[in-house]
């Protein structure tokens, strides 16, 4: 619907010389979603694949659990000052026998702002509301599959590539076969991307499955796996003390650090084998 990328002029300044020039920066504009036309939460993102970011989204925070849990989804008028729809404005119609979150959960979304359950700030809400806890999954991948999967998510993230702003995220086949790729301005809408890819797809849980991410391993982005149930995630960066706490508590492979033929595994390594 909205642009991805947008020109802005910038100055170059080296040490022997300034240039003024146009640059591609990647769009970041509000996506407020709503619920049974409720609001619900504002996260910034950036534009497309937004039904798939609204539906990852109520997964991840224990909302729904399929898709047969959505009735419809679809844009509501949000326009600028000219009138034109901004498409900025998304509302979700849940299934009948669906209940709405309480009012203090709606509360967190809005306080969080888009930061999901972190905004909970408990590991034990995680194991309350999820219904697809992977420890029982017994998914193995080999450590040459592993780390191929940089250089496909890398070749794959076409804005990246000329702005230099977005993060991914891709999800993987046990094999390596790449599933799907989504990028975005958030790290977390990146995720909610790909599992709202795998929602529409009937593909939850996600059993057998690996979700690479280009930075951290948060432990925002570790309940969202958690939630989706993928039984193994991978980040080229570090991880935080939280996401390996939930990683061991859950049953989840957390493997960070993923860059060349190196890795390190923080739980479940007997799903990594050689």
């Amino acid at each position: 619907m909205g642009r991805v990328t947008a020109r802005r002029r910038a100055s170059h300044v080296s040490a022997d010389h300034t240039t003024e020039r146009p640059e591609t920066l990647v769009v970041e504009e509000p996506l407020e979603i709503r619920l049974n036309g409720t609001p619900l939460t504002v996260t910034m993102r950036t534009p497309g694949s937004d039904v798939e970011l609204a539906q990852g989204f109520l997964l991840t925070e224990g909302v729904i659990g399929s898709r047969d849990d959505v009735l419809t989804v679809r844009y509501c008028r949000g326009a600028d000052d000219n009138g034109v729809n901004t498409y900025n404005v998304l509302d979700v119609t849940l299934a009948a026998a669906v209940p709405m979150p309480d009012v203090d959960v709606r509360r967190n979304f809005y306080t969080t702002s888009s930061c999901g359950i972190c905004g909970k700030a408990s590991l034990d809400a995680v194991a309350t509301i999820s219904r697809y806890a992977p420890g029982d999954d017994p998914t193995a991948v080999s450590t040459d599959i592993l780390t191929a999967m940089p250089a496909q998510l890398r070749a794959g993230q076409k804005v990246f590539a000329s702005t230099g702003g977005l993060h991914g995220a891709a999800l993987f086949t046990a094999d390596g076969t790449l599933l799907t790729l989504r990028e975005d301005i958030g790290r977390h809408n990146a995720v909610d991307k790909v599992i709202g890819w795998a929602l529409e797809q009937g593909r939850i849980p996600l059993s057998g499955t690996v979700l690479l991410v280009s930075g951290r391993a948060s432990f925002e982005l570790t309940q969202k796996a958690v939630m989706a149930g993928i039984p193994i995630m991978a980040a080229v960066s570090a991880p935080s003390s939280l996401a390996v706490d939930l990683a061991s508590q859950s049953g989840l492979t957390l493997v960070a650090f993923l860059r060349g033929d190196s890795m390190n595994i923080y739980s479940r390594p007997d799903r990594i084998t050689h």
